[in-house]
């Protein structure tokens, strides 16, 4: 029996379009107060899931529910809990920026003394008040994705739904998007539950928890640090010249498992129990190879360098 408090849940979720498994048995359990993120490459499932959950496709097989109500047999409860906002900008350009969120809010049945009070929140919330009867056509990109968020979040919805929401935009931009999504969790006394899809590691790293996501499946979640622990004492920054040629020599030593680049340095994650052994040998092989080796030392996994592991254990 499930928490009270668990807003999004789904077991054994599967899409199938024909002979493409697009979401292979998904299982979430997602909780007021949380910012859950979906993340992956594109393909990876992502969008297909949160479609799933809103309601617009109807699974193959599995469950999922929100705030209780089952999405196979009472979506419209559902979807009355729910604001969704889709990678592209899916309002009327024509209509100003308060006609649109008035639109939404008719639709799902609000009254104007329940809709005007709540759209002014909203505007003053996303930072658009002072935009309100500028046509949506005419706002930029970040702008349009902020209108995007206060319609769905005009019917004060317990479940937020995001696909890939900063796609496109200034990171000035997502910077806000980021601030707005964590000031509306900790600021909703009743609990709200967010599900981000991102192909962004550093979005990734503000969720509460993370699930990776690949071929149609979670193939790893937990806490950012929790997922970064799965490589603790394993990724070294090399620096040095040429990269190139560092990348060769580090890729034959025998305790080196994968080599990235990362800007100006290298990330190489080891075998276990091999960081000084490699940081020995790597000196010397560069040197004896013509390059100029700077330094080496261990130093926290990132996100990025868990998902290509998980993903390379995955093809193993």
């Amino acid at each position: 029996m499930l928490s009270k408090d668990i807003l999004i849940s789904a077991a054994g979720l599967h899409k199938s379009f024909g002979a493409v498994q697009a979401v292979n048995g998904v299982d979430l359990n997602i909780p007021a107060g949380e910012i859950y993120g979906l993340v992956g490459a594109d393909g990876a499932g992502k969008t297909t899931t949160l479609r799933l959950l809103v309601g617009a496709l109807l699974a193959t097989s599995g469950e999922a529910s929100i705030h209780g109500y089952s999405l196979r047999s009472q979506a419209e409860q559902a979807r009355a809990h729910i604001g969704y906002l889709s990678q592209r900008f899916s309002l009327y350009e024509d209509l100003t920026v308060m006609e649109n969120i008035r639109f939404f809010a008719e639709v799902r049945g609000l009254k104007s003394d329940e809709w005007y009070p709540r759209c002014l929140e909203i505007l003053e919330f996303v930072g658009l008040a002072q935009f309100k009867d500028r046509r949506a056509g005419q706002l930029s990109g970040g702008m349009k994705q902020k209108l995007g968020l206060a319609s769905a979040l005009v019917t004060r919805p317990k479940v937020l739904l995001l696909d890939e929401p900063t796609t496109g935009v200034d990171p000035v931009t997502r910077q806000d998007f980021w601030q707005l999504l964590i000031q509306l969790v900790s600021v909703q006394s009743d609990g709200v539950s967010v599900i981000i899809s991102t192909p962004y590691m550093d979005e990734a790293a503000r969720c509460h928890r993370v699930g990776f996501m690949r071929k149609g499946q979670i193939i790893a979640e937990g806490t950012p640090g929790q997922l970064r622990s799965l490589l603790n004492e394993r990724i070294l920054e090399l620096r040095g010249s040429p990269l190139p040629l560092l990348k060769q020599i580090s890729i034959q030593d025998s305790g080196v498992e994968d080599v990235r680049a990362f800007g100006d340095r290298l990330h190489l994650r080891v075998k276990s129990n091999q960081a000084e052994p490699v940081i020995k040998n790597l000196e010397k092989s560069i040197q004896a190879g013509g390059g100029t080796f700077t330094s080496a030392r261990p130093i926290p996994a990132v996100l990025e360098d868990v998902f290509i592991y998980l993903s390379e254990q995955e093809n193993a």
